[in-house]
């Protein structure tokens, strides 16, 4: 997954004006950014994005210059070879290609940047395909070309706003997912104990459903009241969750299993929700049981993408 979200945001605000568009399209070795990153260049010289953490993005705005004046689209690899490599190049010791596109129908159309943002709307990823002979993309598959997926914001949906919760949210945030916390105990769901961060009251399996939870939604169930996080879960199993997880030990998670199965879940369904919750990393208290979560959330989320 690439954080490309403030790109597309940045290109939809500044649509109509000439544009070019520069894409890692491959990687090799230490390369600081992956594959699919981007950088919008405006006409006046302003831009969003990187495509190498500012190694080579003096030089790529050049070329965009270049593109935005009437050059066509066109592939430059960027490595560490000698000894301008500090200036316009590498120095962590990788290789990536880059296209560097014209934001238009000879490139990467305008259009392009609305469909990303209206699959994203409806929790959907898209995916792009670039024929790096001709650097026009399109929507679509196609055997041979660069694909690029745009995958909607990550979510992160806490049933049980208790201690770890508290951790968990800020965690959440700091990687760019966006925590909600869901809890019908109103003393527990409180603005104080969850400054500045959406709350939802009702039930779980109504919360979770009406979310409609997809390939970047996480579902973590923290309460440890099975009238609260079996419903979650059940609802988080319902649709294609990215990744589901419920806290507690391997005999409660072993029971809780069974209660699911018995109430109409497969194998399959079950081998879905990591349990006991999260990356063994032999976590003590509320905070590191949190950051074990955040990261079996990530590894849940790459696994998927």
């Amino acid at each position: 997954m690439n954080d490309n979200g403030a790109v597309i945001a940045k290109a939809l605000e500044w649509r109509g004006a000439p544009m070019a568009l520069a894409t890692v399209v491959s990687t090799w070795g230490s390369a600081p950014r992956p594959r699919g990153s981007h950088m919008i260049v405006h006409a006046d010289g302003r831009f969003e994005g990187s495509i190498s953490g500012g190694c080579v993005e003096s030089d790529v705005l050049q070329r965009a210059a270049e593109v935005i004046a009437g050059r066509d689209a066109h592939l430059q690899t960027y490595g560490v070879a000698d000894g301008d490599a500090w200036e316009v190049g590498l120095p962590c010791g990788g290789e990536i290609a880059v296209l560097v596109q014209p934001v238009s129908g000879k490139g990467f159309p305008p259009a392009l940047f609305e469909r990303i943002m209206e699959e994203s709307g409806q929790g959907r990823a898209l995916t792009l395909c670039t024929d790096l002979a001709t650097g026009i993309t399109r929507e679509g598959r196609a055997e041979g070309e660069f694909l690029n997926r745009y995958d909607p914001p990550r979510r992160l949906l806490i049933v049980g706003a208790v201690q770890i919760a508290q951790s968990l949210v800020p965690l959440a945030q700091a990687i760019g997912v966006t925590p909600v916390v869901i809890d019908p105990r109103g003393r527990f769901l409180t603005p104080e104990r969850f400054p500045g961060v959406e709350l939802d009251d009702r039930w779980p399996d109504e919360a979770v459903a009406a979310r409609a939870p997809g390939e970047a939604t996480a579902v973590v169930t923290l309460s440890h009241d099975i009238k609260i996080d079996d419903p979650a879960l059940a609802a988080a199993l319902r649709a294609p969750t990215g990744y589901i997880a419920a806290l507690g030990s391997r005999r409660s998670h072993a029971a809780r299993l069974e209660r699911l199965g018995a109430a109409g879940f497969g194998a399959e369904d079950l081998a879905r929700i990591d349990g006991p919750a999260g990356l063994d990393i032999r976590a003590v208290g509320a905070a590191e049981i949190a950051l074990s979560i955040a990261a079996g959330m990530i590894a849940g989320f790459n696994a998927v993408c």
